[in-house]
């Protein structure tokens, strides 16, 4: 919009406050949605944790650290801590080494590899719960898929969901085959973004496969690794809808993870003041691990110029 002749000119202070009401007016909004969805659900899940309180009643009981002294001291507690970590460190590594194999494969010029890609990315964009469905009837120990590959061999396949040695095991299954696709395509563009000269640099150097493996295409995939490496720990933390399809938590609490346990005391037995603790913790939790792979993982991670 052009000056009106003779007006004077805008100051610096003016032309600064007009952009800071330009971007109030456009990111306002959004912040504010973020705000009320995001921050003050975390709030009122820390103030609940200091309380008593059943959901139906009207008035809310201080009871100060009383939950958190109950929950940390809890057996049980300690048991789905243990069953996160091992969630967490067997469904992010399978996942990142399978994807990757799998991308390093139909990388090359292989017939039919579209297709492949396809079928490998699909499980990632259907539910969560519609895939353990799937998956329930497959370990089915009567009746399963499972059971039809494995009965020629002479082999009995274990009762995978009600077995506390097998439960655990069949949710990372699952959990690695519906995000394989998603880390295997991550994979893919970060392969076709490594160039070619690098390979064939080392190739007249010498290097053999495994050679040019570690020294051209791992360092190249450093970037993309740490991605999904952060990606994976927050996502293993939120898995739900596979636990609650596949086990419900159980046999007795072998897949009771930090998530589902905080549903259990929150929606199950209705001690708001135990299911907030668990929320603060997973947050807190989140947060230093988050902290910790950006302040010791990323230094070691070569960005490409």
């Amino acid at each position: 919009m052009a000056q009106v002749a003779g007006a004077p000119a805008p100051s610096r202070v003016q032309r600064e406050w007009r952009e800071w009401l330009l971007f109030v007016a456009l990111a306002g909004p959004n912040l504010l949605l973020f705000a009320i969805f995001n921050y003050r659900p975390l709030f009122y899940n820390a103030y609940l944790s200091f309380h008593d309180w059943d959901f139906l009643s009207p008035v809310k009981i201080p009871v100060g650290f009383d939950n958190y002294v109950d929950v940390f001291t809890d057996p049980h507690f300690h048991r789905v801590l243990l069953n996160t970590v091992v969630l967490m460190v067997g469904g992010v590594c399978l996942t990142i080494a399978i994807g990757m194999a799998l991308a390093l494969l139909l990388n090359q010029k292989l017939v039919g590899r579209d297709a492949a890609r396809s079928v490998l990315f699909a499980p990632y964009m259907l539910s969560g719960a519609a895939i353990a469905v799937v998956w329930v009837y497959i370990f089915d120990p009567n009746y399963g898929l499972l059971r039809v590959v494995v009965s020629p061999l002479g082999l009995v396949p274990p009762n995978w969901l009600r077995d506390t040695s097998w439960a655990m095991p069949a949710v990372i299954i699952v959990y690695t085959w519906k995000n394989l696709g998603y880390t295997m395509v991550v994979c893919l563009a970060g392969l076709q973004a490594i160039p070619r000269e690098l390979y064939e640099a080392a190739t007249t150097d010498g290097a053999n496969a495994w050679e040019r493996f570690r020294h051209v295409t791992i360092p190249g995939l450093a970037p993309i690794t740490f991605f999904l490496l952060v990606t994976g720990i927050l996502a293993s933390f939120q898995t739900f809808d596979l636990v609650h399809v596949l086990t419900r938590g159980g046999p007795i609490d072998a897949t009771t993870t930090l998530v589902y346990y905080l549903y259990e005391q929150g929606f199950i037995a209705f001690k708001a003041g135990n299911a907030g603790v668990a929320a603060v913790f997973q947050f807190v939790l989140l947060f230093i691990i988050t902290m910790l792979q950006i302040r010791y993982l990323e230094r070691r991670v070569t960005y490409a110029a």
